[in-house]
């Protein structure tokens, strides 16, 4: 199993703002948490609604990978991300990306 082929291809998909592309890394019962374990999203649907959103007010969304790390079916990306609703200001993020069966199950946002 490739751990890091969908997230290889979902930052690709969010560089572009394509929607459809970006989804189809996500399990159908995705979780997206912060650092503290929250849940921010909870399924594929309420993933899509919350980036399509945000792509469409974005048009100079940029997420930059700064290093990749891989543990079993985890991979652990340093990213900065800029334009992110318009604001060029940078994000520091550490995202935890949890990999089954070749596609994301659940993702921890550390900013």
């Amino acid at each position: 199993m490739n751990v890091t082929k969908p997230v290889i291809a979902q930052l690709a998909a969010y560089n572009s703002r394509d929607i459809d592309a970006f989804m189809a890394n996500f399990h159908e019962d995705c979780i997206c948490e912060d650092g503290e374990g929250k849940i921010l999203l909870k399924g594929k649907q309420a993933m899509y609604e919350s980036y399509k959103k945000m792509f469409e007010a974005s048009p100079n969304l940029h997420c930059n990978l700064v290093n990749r790390t891989v543990v079993g079916s985890w991979v652990l990306d340093e990213e900065r991300v800029t334009g992110r609703a318009g604001n060029d200001t940078e994000s520091h993020v550490m995202a935890i990306y949890k990999v089954e069966n070749e596609i994301i199950t659940h993702v921890r946002f550390l900013r």
